[in-house]
């Protein structure tokens, strides 16, 4: 009889959640850590989605809801489409999940069968990557040019698609870099996709509100309206709304995937919170103006924080079109030796560095496939960004 022990899938965890653990370890011996990582911003939820989900509570709606979803926040999310996208759905084509997370690895889970390709271009947010790996698939990172903003190009899309390929994902804007992708720019990427009737397109919106200088981020479905069987269209309230611990994403897909995504969320999770589904219907449903009022405020910290960066000896960042992050280039600290001898060889040197020596949590590129970089969040007080910027550049000044 064999006592080989079964084998289990081997996955990596978020790269910001390990480098957090260690924030919290240092926090708990006491140090003052400045921490620039959280996918979170420094804004509350507002106070009428609060008041929605104390209302639900109180009228008693606290029972199980269908599994994908109320009608309430159905028609909620379908109305933020029209707004926002000009793009029309039905009931049965939405999917309200835990998270846009949960919906993106169950449209996986339901397609992908063992060795499915899905092509992530590089930089990406690292999850991607982990949820190919739990529906089966695989993931096939592109490496997006530099001179091109870090965005996939048309031709290195159609020289990575394969027999094996099922998914393109196309954030816009882009965790981690803020790059955003032009009408033109989606309907090239489309055109490839167009040739290879096996292959669909995730489009994450979840940053689809953080975009600056007046520019408007757009989905791939409105740049190809003709790919609509093809393409599962994700978003939430998480990051617009701030209400990241309230856990409600949304997908928009054909009704039959919708339906069998509907069958795996019922097996892992069931339906969302009863009371968060109450809140983000109100968020959707509510008045908008504060999503323009917190644009505003977060631009003028991104442009404070791009003004500190540049400043710092070393170290350089350009303004991002969307998100709310800066990615840093370390080129002019690669290389260079800390006052204790310390060689710094990558983003991750840099990053391990500036925690220890100046207090400053930043995350290392290499997570996010962009190596000698690290990611700052500018969604933080302004108090905040003025000291990270200058413990970072006292930290730079001492290098040789």
């Amino acid at each position: 009889m064999s006592n080989a022990r079964p084998q289990t899938l081997s996955l990596h965890s978020s790269p910001a959640a390990a480098f957090r653990r260690k924030v919290l370890e240092l926090r708990s011996q006491g140090r003052t850590v400045i921490d620039m990582t959280a996918g979170d911003l420094d804004f509350p939820t507002p106070p009428h989605v609060v008041e929605a989900a104390v209302a639900a509570a109180r009228a008693g709606d606290t029972r199980y809801t269908s599994v994908d979803g109320t009608p309430e926040l159905k028609d909620a999310v379908r109305e933020h489409f029209r707004r926002q996208n000009g793009l029309a759905f039905d009931r049965s084509e939405i999917i309200v999940s835990n998270g846009s997370s949960q919906a993106i690895a169950t449209a996986f889970a339901v397609t992908l069968q063992q060795g499915g390709e899905v092509i992530v271009p590089s930089p990406y947010w690292a999850t991607y990557c982990g949820q190919a790996a739990l529906a089966g698939g695989v993931a096939v990172q592109v490496s997006c040019a530099q001179n091109n903003r870090f965005k996939l190009r048309a031709g290195d899309l159609a020289r990575a698609i394969t027999p094996r390929t099922r998914w393109v994902v196309i954030n816009n804007p882009v965790n981690p870099t803020g790059a955003l992708y032009t009408r033109a720019e989606l309907a090239a990427l489309c055109d490839v996709v167009r040739q290879h009737p096996d292959v669909r397109i995730i489009a994450d919106n979840l940053y689809e509100h953080f975009v600056y200088d007046g520019a408007k981020a757009v989905t791939p479905l409105e740049a190809a309206p003709d790919l609509r069987d093809r393409m599962v269209t994700v978003s939430g309230v998480a990051k617009s709304y701030s209400m990241t611990g309230w856990r409600i994403g949304y997908a928009a897909a054909p009704a039959d995937l919708v339906a069998e995504m509907t069958k795996v969320q019922y097996l892992v999770t069931s339906c969302t919170s009863s009371i968060s589904q109450a809140a983000a219907t109100a968020a959707l449903a509510g008045p908008q103006t504060v999503l323009a009022e917190r644009l505003a405020i977060l631009q003028e910290k991104r442009d404070l924080a791009v003004s500190l960066v540049n400043g710092c000896a070393g170290l350089s960042a350009v303004p991002p079109e969307g998100t709310f992050y800066l990615c840093i280039s370390c080129a002019g600290v690669i290389g260079k030796r800390t006052p204790q001898g310390r060689m710094l060889d990558s983003g991750g040197d840099v990053s391990d560095w500036l925690l220890d020596t100046a207090g400053v949590a930043v995350l290392p590129g290499e997570g996010y496939g962009l190596p000698n970089y690290v990611r700052m969040t500018f969604a933080v007080p302004a108090e905040h960004i003025h000291a990270a910027g200058r413990l970072i550049g006292e930290a730079c000044a001492t290098l040789a």
